[in-house]
């Protein structure tokens, strides 16, 4: 912006001093030898022809034919020359232009929307804009219409006067030319209340559907491939995956981050994993999980980061370093058969695995917080977890539960805890949970198997019935057909029962095709029965794991591709988590078909790009927020900003 100290004395309390100010620094207006501006004094064509040239230099391609009355010493020639070879101007019959006649308003906004290129809809209502629009003579009618849209219009003191047929005042064509430079993005835009400002939006939207996919790190399942390898060659595996998502997508990333009470980022709490490195403690360079983050976001792909809250460790062999838990508190971590669990009954434990998670909501901008199946372990035949000292000492001090109700009460208050300050703490984020897909044999009828109630102490149907979670994602790792684990009874008992209308997304298993299992027409059959019971809220899907992918087992990530993904899809919005809706792309605009934008907010996620196919609007493409310009051919197009929560704006339509 201009200085606010006065350069033209006569314009400090006028409307239009933004403008002429900004004008003046540039060197496009000028004022008089006395130092005013006079902005009420009318311009003439000749004074105007100067003035376009001074603020669009360019080449024109009109012959130009010279005019009666502009003689050869005229002081404006080249410039009127200049206007009428650049298609700014033309003259009156019999080769006259009028040099020293007032330009109508009407005029000067024709001119500039035929010199600069503006088009218009065709869509604009004229007569709701403006009410003395009956003045507008209908040969101006499309370039009002796209002055309009354009932004270029300045009414002062009633935005809804055009007076197309007044004379313009120096005033009101700086505020013009100056609106024009804002357009082709060669200006700051001013704030002003006398800006006409038009768009025609649209209510476009699609069928939404969570397409996620879990990344392990325990064992090196899925990242990194190895241990040891450089930060590089891990930045570049993450790199290779999210790739491979976003061409099919995908748009939802479980990424594994503490598999067992170690860290796959900079943690204050816990050692780095060894699955980085191969040695528990040794730094990997760089920060797996705030690259992973970056990465995911540039792709519009969210980020889900995901924690074994009690595990300890997945191997006896593992060497365990400070500040591991099975260093400081080793009196609460028990030897389970190859494997070190956390007693979840230990304040110590429950403070530890919610003091790491609220640190990652805190210091991290991940979209989902997530915890999978494992609470107490699975049962080993013949072995009872060790926790009686634990039991004890909580019924020593006055507690009456049954052991199998206080086990259970230990992890329903961790997920309590969590749900709440999760919510108080980052209520944008989502809170999901992946337990074990049966919850109790014989719930419903047919069903059989582990009891996750009763052996994992793992309440799932209590989390999902007082909407602690904001999406529950049972593990339904069993063929359609086969009564006893089928998994459409299991994925509709689950839907049956959700009375808060919680966000449901099966997880399904990929490792089962392994050229020994499962066709994958199983995988894309259980994909369409979760999409036909959609207006239960089960809305999408999660796969272990993301190796299946890598591997492209049977084809699958062609088939995804061509078929079952084969149009993108923001995730479903979690209506209960509160968010401020996103505000309208602005500046939008074609111009040899490029379409650009900009965004009214940083805190836009992403944008949908729409084209009209009839009366229908078709999804093309979901852009990051860094992307403000597109190629387009011919044809009607809505883009829309998108917020973290992936709800849409309306969208601005343009015509290309």
């Amino acid at each position: 912006m201009a200085a606010s100290s006065p350069r033209f004395p006569d314009i400090q309390t006028h409307w239009a001093k933004n403008f002429i100010e900004e004008l003046a620094q540039r060197g496009i207006v000028h004022g008089f030898e006395d130092q005013t501006f006079r902005p009420n004094r009318a311009v003439t064509r000749a004074e105007f022809a100067a003035l376009l040239q001074a603020a669009f230099p360019r080449t024109g391609g009109r012959q130009y034919v010279p005019f009666v009355d502009v003689p050869t010493h005229h002081w404006a020639l080249k410039a009127i020359r200049w206007a009428y070879e650049t298609g700014f101007l033309s003259g009156y019959p019999g080769r006259q232009f009028r040099p020293n006649e007032s330009i109508p308003r009407v005029q000067a906004l024709v001119s500039l929307v035929s010199g600069l290129g503006f088009s218009s809809l065709g869509q604009v209502p004229l007569a709701t804009l403006y009410q003395d629009s009956a003045q507008i003579p209908k040969w101006a009618m499309g370039a009002i219409a796209a002055a309009s849209e354009a932004g270029i219009v300045v009414n002062y003191p009633s935005l809804q006067q055009l007076k197309p047929l007044q004379a313009a005042t120096r005033a009101e064509v700086a505020a013009f030319i100056y609106q024009c430079l804002v357009s082709l993005e060669q200006a700051p835009a001013i704030a002003s209340d006398y800006i006409v400002r038009w768009i025609q939006t649209v209510i476009v939207g699609h069928q939404r559907e969570f397409r996620g996919v879990w990344v392990a790190s325990v064992w090196n399942v899925d990242f990194p491939s190895k241990q040891g390898l450089s930060s590089e060659q891990q930045q570049a595996e993450l790199i290779a995956i999210l790739d491979q998502m976003q061409a099919m997508n995908l748009n939802a990333l479980i990424l594994q981050v503490r598999p067992e009470g170690d860290a796959l980022y900079a943690s204050q709490f816990e050692p780095w994993s060894h699955w980085l490195t191969g040695t528990q403690g040794k730094a990997p360079g760089y920060d797996p999980l705030e690259f992973a983050i970056a990465q995911c976001h540039q792709r519009n792909i969210e980020l889900h980061a995901w924690f074994n809250p009690y595990r300890a460790s997945a191997s006896q062999r593992t060497v365990n370093v400070f500040p591991h838990i099975a260093v400081t508190n080793p009196e609460v971590v028990y030897p389970w058969g190859n494997q070190r669990w956390m007693d979840p009954g230990a304040k110590i434990v429950q403070d530890r695995a919610y003091n790491v998670i609220i640190d990652v909501l805190r210091r991290y901008d991940v979209d989902g917080i997530h915890l999978d199946d494992y609470f107490y372990p699975y049962p080993i035949a013949g072995k009872t977890f060790p926790d009686d000292k634990t039991y004890q000492a909580y019924r020593a001090s006055g507690g009456t539960l049954s052991l199998a109700d206080w086990r259970r009460e230990n992890v329903n208050q961790l997920i309590q805890r969590l749900a709440t300050r999760i919510r108080a703490e980052k209520p944008h984020v989502k809170f999901g949970i992946s337990p074990f897909g049966i919850y109790r044999p014989g719930q419903p009828e047919q069903i059989r198997g582990l009891d996750a109630y009763d052996q994992l102490y793992a309440d799932s149907l209590k989390w999902l019935q007082q909407g602690w979670v904001d999406y529950l994602a049972p593990q339904l790792y069993w063929r359609i057909d086969p009564p006893a684990q089928s998994y459409p009874v299991l994925l509709k008992w689950w839907a049956d029962n959700n009375p808060k209308q919680r966000h449901l997304y099966p997880g399904n298993n990929l490792a089962q095709l392994d050229g020994r299992g499962w066709e994958l027409t199983e995988i894309e059959r259980q994909v369409d029965i979760t999409r036909s019971l959609n207006s239960q809220r089960v809305l999408g899907n999660i796969f272990f794991s993301m190796n299946a992918f890598i591997e492209n087992r049977q084809g699958i990530r062609d088939r995804f591709k061509i078929t079952t993904y084969r149009a993108p899809a923001l995730a479903p919005v979690v209506p209960w988590l509160k968010a401020t809706p996103p505000p309208l792309p602005q500046r939008v605009q074609v111009q040899n078909g490029r379409l650009t934008w900009k965004p009214a907010s940083s805190a836009i996620r992403s944008w949908t790009l729409y084209r009209q196919d009839g009366e229908q609007w078709t999804l093309l493409r979901v852009l990051p927020a860094t992307i403000t310009a597109v190629t387009v051919g011919t044809g009607i197009y809505a883009i829309c900003s998108v917020n973290r929560l992936s709800q849409e704006s309306t969208g601005v339509v343009v015509s290309a």
